[in-house]
């Protein structure tokens, strides 16, 4: 691994990457390949995740297909040298910010949206004239072997290329001194990758997760909260970094609400066929985090965990404790939304927040006072398909962010410059004149 990152780094030494032409045909070749593919990777997400056809194109093969046409048609305007304002003291001065790419990057993927979550931040990384190392997740390994045909297809090692291995490479890989290291999976993990990171000092983005809460007020559209909880909550069987982790409903609405929420569960997955499975090493995890005593509702599945209510849940539980990553649902209540709002403030830095209420007021307070990575008001995991926002964490959920712009931006260095004249005031050189002093004085008063 060491010699192929050598490679990769003498080959970026070339310039080659750095040109529009080849980032624009190097994405080209990544659309083609993917394309080529698409039936080969459908497959593999089943094989890997039991995800179904519409479930799987969606929210992986052509979400990425939609990026990097995004891509494409910005990435000229994004290349450009910018010009900016020079302060006046510097008088026949020109200034500029010029996108250089970073160099040589690794990015390692989960096994939740294991095509996704490895082409997603790559399309950034090409955009931005680098070279790649890409590490799929062991867990998925249909989908890591289906990505190592594209990427060889597409690209030689030298510039782009997948490894394979368990945790252990991911040890190697993290000890080695790229340009910079992307990251997704849990804090646990991300929190150790960052530790080896800095001994190289090599930048991180982490891509993390956490206890992402729902907040459903009394005034809020019940029918609509319960299905837009629903699908952002059991997409993916809850294996979505910002699923709805649990629900804070207004105690006055929440046997209605709790009743909407069955009916939307039903009408989506009347039976298992559709509904992705719990990966298997986090079967028996999540199947513990299930009070028997407190489910209100679980419909049967003869081979997979099916969508679980649980209802007069308390911060002392189990199920919430951690981030679940299933599709297990609990349900809190409360008389107040300051009591609510003190809860949150007391807790690490959720990845999402999702609030349904027709209160602007409320609204604002909501997004004034709670710090958390991205969300959406009257509705789930939307933002997430929004090129133009920023997508990542804060604190215990993430350090960065990507999507569109933010990609490039995110795999690129801002290197800003300046263009001197031939006249010069002069006054910064010494020897010091009582005038130099004045006019200095003058300007950075």
């Amino acid at each position: 691994m060491q010699t192929l990152l050598s490679l990769q780094q003498t080959y970026f030494k070339t310039q080659t990457t750095k040109s529009y032409e080849f980032r624009i045909e190097a994405l080209k070749r990544l659309k083609r390949s993917i394309q080529k593919h698409e039936t080969e990777i459908l497959e593999a997400l089943y094989k890997d995740l039991g995800k179904n056809e519409m479930e799987a194109y969606s929210t992986e093969v052509g979400y990425v297909l939609h990026s990097i046409n995004f891509m494409m048609k910005r990435l000229k305007k994004w290349m450009r040298v910018k010009k900016v304002k020079t302060p006046l003291y510097m008088l026949n001065t020109k200034s500029y910010i010029l996108h250089e790419p970073l160099g040589s990057v690794l990015i390692i993927g989960p096994y939740n949206y294991p095509f996704q979550l490895v082409i997603e931040p790559l399309i950034g990384a090409i955009s931005a004239g680098n070279t790649a190392i890409v590490k799929v997740s062991e867990f998925a390994p249909h989908t890591e072997n289906i990505l190592e045909i594209i990427l060889g297809e597409a690209f030689e090692k030298s510039y782009v290329t997948l490894v394979k291995g368990d945790y252990r490479v991911n040890q190697q890989l993290v000890s080695m001194k790229f340009d910079h290291i992307f990251f997704t999976g849990s804090t646990h993990v991300g929190k150790l990758i960052y530790q080896e990171a800095a001994k190289n000092l090599v930048p991180v983005t982490l891509e993390l997760g956490g206890k992402s809460p729902t907040i459903v007020c009394k005034d809020s559209d019940i029918q609509e909260a319960a299905t837009r909880i629903a699908f952002g909550k059991f997409t993916n069987a809850g294996q979505t970094c910002i699923a709805p982790d649990y629900i804070y409903v207004d105690k006055h609405i929440e046997q209605p609400f709790v009743e909407a929420l069955k009916m939307a569960i039903r009408k989506m997955y009347p039976n298992e066929a559709d509904f992705t499975n719990v990966i298997p090493r986090h079967v028996k995890r999540v199947s513990s985090l299930i009070d028997k005593e407190k489910v209100t509702f679980q419909p049967h599945f003869e081979s997979k965990i099916a969508p679980t209510i649980i209802q007069n849940v308390t911060w002392q539980d189990d199920v919430m404790q951690e981030e679940i990553f299933g599709p297990i649902l609990p349900i809190l209540t409360f008389d107040h939304i300051d009591e609510v709002i003190e809860v949150l403030i007391s807790k690490e830095k959720p990845l999402a927040l999702y609030l349904f209420t027709k209160d602007k007021a409320l609204q604002k307070k909501i997004l004034k006072t709670l710090s958390f990575g991205g969300g959406a008001i009257n509705d789930t995991l939307m933002h997430v398909a929004n090129p133009y926002l920023p997508f990542g964490g804060i604190g215990f959920s993430g350090i960065g962010h990507y999507h569109g712009y933010y990609s490039f931006e995110l795999f690129s260095k801002k290197k800003g410059y300046i263009k001197k004249g031939k006249w010069d005031l002069g006054i910064q050189y010494p020897p010091y004149s009582s005038f130099k002093k004045r006019l200095i004085k003058f300007f950075l008063k």
